[in-house]
């Protein structure tokens, strides 16, 4: 059996969703950026970047292949990853005298070449302590960390349903 037919479309194109979704998250955090003046602090560009590898790695975990389940477990990876990162995220707003680490974070985030290629989406401009009004009730870093959850379970849940399907 070849690997294109061991991948059935739908998981093609669950993968592609899953890419498409951290891409549109991405543009939403853009949108809010520019429209609601609501500067980046180093913590949500490095979420930007994390929601940028998931696309990665879905869309190319989507084209199949044998290197496909190194690249799902990539995209699980990072959304835990991500998790990890809006996790501490919401506790820095938490305590808010407690700094994200401005002065330490900002070069090395800013340093990293895409900061330079693209500012507008790569280029801190706020503090992570900074509350802005939450969006239906909740922080965009609470809602960070909702969707990197989804994406984790998502991904978390085909591996293992895959993992089942090939064992019997």
């Amino acid at each position: 059996m070849n690997a294109a037919a061991s991948f059935p479309a739908a998981h093609r194109w669950a993968w592609r969703a899953i890419g498409i979704g951290s891409l549109a998250l991405v543009a939403a955090a853009v949108w809010v950026q520019l429209a609601l003046h609501e500067d980046p602090c180093p913590l949500c560009i490095i979420q930007r970047y994390v929601f940028l590898a998931i696309a990665a790695f879905a869309f190319t975990a989507s084209a199949g292949g044998r290197r496909a389940p190194l690249w799902r477990v990539l995209a699980l990876a990072a959304a835990l990853t991500g998790a990890a990162v809006a996790a501490r995220h919401i506790y820095v707003q938490a305590h808010p005298s407690f700094s994200c680490g401005f002065d330490a974070l900002e070069p090395v985030v800013d340093g990293l070449p895409p900061a330079h290629w693209v500012p507008v989406l790569f280029k801190v401009a706020g503090l992570c302590e900074t509350a802005y009004p939450p969006i239906l009730g909740l922080t965009l870093p609470m809602w960070a960390l909702v969707f990197f959850a989804a994406i984790a379970l998502t991904i978390g849940w085909g591996l293992r349903a895959r993992t089942a399907a090939q064992a019997a």
